[in-house]
């Protein structure tokens, strides 16, 4: 296994990140901790979640099945680059969610509690808040890193102008701010090449692609069957609106003798800035099956070839759409 800083940090992390989020509403804890356990056996030390998963009435499941597996021992946590976000409203009242001071403070602690810890690696904001400041986000960041609960901080599903408003809100601070950033990035979704990836690369912050599938429609969707198709969510609502694009995918990928969800992955790799795509396995044969795309080189023809089927933007704006 590969492994890079996160950003202009002195974190290293696997090329590939775990995602957790299938750890209780679709996968049970036993084959959660197979796969946690593959992962460390394959090299990778990056895990994603958040406190919400495990949705509904079981938000904080997720993370209490990662904690039970951390608390087997045998060197789990502390070969773990544990990630976790903060924001979700985990209950009804006023301040059981986003990101005033008072529900960082609170929501850091739930899952520490949860997850079986005294600190988290690398705590994300998992969305903007409009209407808190960033001089509240930041002191209750630098608090919770002062305690030792926190030791860096990321964003998810930040806009590029975000980014750039927190990063100099911390550098007034004369405080490290974000170090990575979160977002919905893929062959099918390539939107935050215009300005969010421009601004990553600006400041430093390592780009963790969430969805690098689509949903699946990126995985082998045309090779399952109906009743397969009809379990998934993204992919089944969009497969007939781009089907041309994903059957000459599909081809493509047989031309070049991989599984759809390795090239996928792959091109995410390929990408500058991007740190290390989140697979979200249900099972050890998914796992297994994404670290295919760590062995797989793409050459600049097949590069070209998977921009004619999925086009960007055309590019960073605003060269993207104007002169």
């Amino acid at each position: 296994m590969e492994y890079v800083h996160l950003g202009r940090s002195g974190l290293r992390v696997s090329r590939l990140c775990l995602g957790t989020m299938n750890f209780g509403p679709v996968t049970e804890p036993a084959e959660a901790f197979r796969i946690m356990d593959r992962a460390h056996e394959h090299g990778i030390n990056f895990f994603d979640t958040a406190n919400v998963y495990g949705w509904g009435e079981n938000k904080g499941r997720t993370e209490t099945i990662i904690g039970e597996w951390f608390a087997q021992g045998g060197g789990r946590r502390e070969r773990t680059v544990l990630a976790t976000k903060v924001y979700g409203d985990m209950g009804e009242w006023p301040n059981e969610g986003r990101l005033s001071a008072l529900n960082i403070r609170r929501a850091c602690d739930a899952s520490l509690r949860r997850l079986r810890t005294d600190y988290i690696d690398l705590y994300q904001m998992h969305h903007i808040d409009r209407e808190t400041p960033w001089d509240e986000i930041w002191e209750a960041f630098e608090v919770l890193r002062l305690q030792g609960k926190i030791l860096y901080a990321g964003s998810s599903n930040f806009a590029g102008w975000h980014i750039a408003q927190a990063q100099e809100a911390a550098r007034r601070r004369n405080f490290l701010g974000l170090i990575s950033e979160q977002s919905l990035y893929n062959l099918a979704a390539r939107t935050v090449e215009l300005e969010v990836l421009p601004a990553a690369r600006a400041y430093g912050l390592g780009v963790i692609p969430w969805s690098p599938l689509h949903g699946g429609l990126l995985g082998g969707v045309l090779r399952r069957t109906d009743q397969e198709r009809s379990k998934g969510g993204r992919a089944t609502e969009e497969l007939e609106r781009r089907r041309s694009a994903v059957e000459a995918y599909e081809a493509f990928c047989d031309e070049l003798g991989e599984h759809p969800a390795a090239v996928a992955l792959a091109w995410l790799l390929h990408q500058p800035g991007v740190t290390a795509p989140i697979i979200g396995p249900r099972t050890v044969d998914q796992f297994d099956m994404a670290l295919r795309a760590t062995e797989l080189r793409l050459d600049e023809k097949a590069l070209a070839r998977l921009d004619e089927i999925w086009p960007g933007p055309g590019g960073e704006a605003p060269e993207a759409y104007a002169w």
